[in-house]
């Protein structure tokens, strides 16, 4: 499941739709709201998250959360490290092979470290 398809499966529920409700008030299939909600398809295209977040009236900061989560659910991830250091490369490598069986504890600690280099002063605990 991605984020974004676990988003919308909250929400969903939350209103007690079911995918197939949902699918026909948005024009979508049942089938591709199930995929998404899997994580068995890309990223949505920014028409579908309007549709979505119409569906559910939600005010605008949750539509632009609900937008960011798309934007990080592509469940197909590709890393370009050319022209970045042998160690970054081989990382991202490392990190294709074993993320599978990486605990959650290992990744949250991962987004601490991604959140603390990318906004030094964050003081996140």
């Amino acid at each position: 499941m991605t984020p974004f398809g676990e988003a919308m499966r909250d929400l969903r529920r939350r209103k007690g739709a079911s995918q197939k409700e949902m699918a026909a008030a948005i024009g979508v299939s049942p089938a591709y709201l199930s995929a998404l909600e899997h994580g068995k398809r890309g990223a949505p295209s920014f028409d579908f998250l309007q549709r979505v977040a119409g569906y559910f009236n939600v005010i605008w900061d949750e539509a632009d959360e609900l937008f960011r989560i798309a934007r990080i659910s592509d469940p197909r991830v590709v890393l370009d490290t050319s022209g970045l250091p042998a160690g970054h490369t081989a990382f991202a490598n490392r990190l294709s092979e074993r993320i599978r069986d990486l605990p959650e504890e290992a990744i949250e600690a991962m987004e601490d470290i991604l959140e603390k280099a990318t906004f030094p002063d964050n003081d996140r605990g």
